[in-house]
C-alpha cells in the first residue's frame, strides 16, 4: 500500500509572535518551527496503515529548505522517503497554489491514499486537501476521525466528525484524499533507532521554479492587516426581582449571545 502524507512546517505552538513593521506578517528571525499538529496526526495514521497493510509512506512538503528538519522527524517516526519542493521565496502562499504544486508532483507518482491535516496551525484555511482532490479528480473526505481500508476491494471507509457531536461513515474507492482531524490517535515519538535510520533515508529536493507552474493564474490571497486582538473584559449585574432578572437574562441569551 502506497501512502503520501503532506506535511507543513509552522512556527512552534509556544511561540511568542512579533508583528512586522508593515503589519502584514510575523517576524521570523528568532522563531523555531515544527510540523503542524493536524499533519502530525495525518502522518501517524499513514504509519498505522502501513504497519497494518504493509507498503510505503512518503512525506510530501512544499516549503523552505529549512523544512528538512521537520521532514527528518517524520522519517524518524517511520516514513520511508520524502519529497521537498523548495519554495524559499514563498511563491506558493495560498491553499490553491500549494495544492497546484502538490498535484503536479503527484501526477508522476503512484499512490493509494493521500493524507493531509484538516487545517494548518498558522493560517487555518482548511482548504488545501479539498482543492488537491479536485485538481486530481479524486474522491475525498474531510475532518476524518477513523480510517478502515479494504485492500482487496481497493476501498476506504472514513468516519467524519460532524456538528453537534454527530459522526458519519463514508465509503469511496481508492485512490482517495483524506484530511485528518487532530486528536484522532496518539502520535508516536521518534525512537533512537528511527532517528539513526532517518539520516540515511532519501529526501528528494525539487526546486519550485523547475516545475514551470503559473502560480499567478490561481486566485490570490492578500493579507491587508495582521494584529493581536485587544484584551477586554466587562461584566454587567442585572438588578430587580428574580423573575424579571431571569426573563431579561433569557432574552439576552437569545438575542445577544444567541445560545438559546
Amino acid at each position: 500500500m502506497r501512502i503520501f502524507t503532506c506535511l507543513k512546517e509552522v512556527p512552534h505552538r509556544d511561540t511568542r509572535y512579533q508583528i512586522t513593521a508593515e503589519g502584514t506578517g510575523i517576524v521570523e528571525t528568532d522563531l523555531t518551527f515544527e510540523i503542524s499538529e493536524c499533519d502530525e496526526y495525518s502522518l501517524e495514521e499513514a504509519l498505522k496503515l502501513k504497519e497494518k497493510h504493509d507498503g510505503e509512506v512518503t512525506i510530501l512538503t512544499v516549503g523552505r529548505e529549512r523544512s528538512e528538519r521537520s521532514i527528518r522527524k517524520g522519517l524518524s517516526m517511520g516514513a520511508d522517503r520524502a519529497i521537498l519542493v523548495a519554495d524559499n521565496e514563498s511563491k506558493a502562499s495560498n491553499p490553491h497554489a500549494v495544492a497546484l504544486v502538490l498535484s503536479e508532483i503527484l501526477r508522476s507518482e503512484q499512490y493509494d491514499l493521500l493524507l493531509l491535516g484538516t487545517h494548518s496551525d498558522d493560517f487555518n484555511y482548511g482548504q488545501t486537501g479539498v482543492i488537491l482532490a479536485e485538481l486530481l479528480g479524486l474522491p475525498h473526505a474531510t475532518i476524518v476521525m477513523e480510517i478502515q481500508v479494504d485492500v482487496n476491494n481497493q476501498t476506504v471507509r472514513a468516519m467524519r466528525e460532524m456538528e453537534n457531536g454527530w459522526f458519519e461513515w463514508v465509503e469511496m474507492s481508492m485512490p482517495a484524499v483524506l484530511t485528518i482531524q487532530a486528536g484522532i490517535s496518539k502520535v508516536r515519538y521518534p525512537s533512537l533507532r528511527g532517528i539513526m535510520q532517518a539520516k540515511k533515508k532519501e529526501i528528494k529536493k525539487i526546486d519550485l521554479s523547475s516545475l514551470e507552474l503559473n502560480l499567478e493564474s490561481v486566485p490570490q490571497l492578500e493579507i491587508s492587516k495582521l494584529y493581536f486582538p485587544e484584551s477586554v473584559s466587562s461584566a454587567e449585574i442585572l438588578k430587580g426581582d428574580s423573575s424579571a432578572v431571569v426573563a431579561e437574562l433569557v432574552e439576552r441569551l437569545k438575542k445577544e449571545a444567541k445560545v438559546l
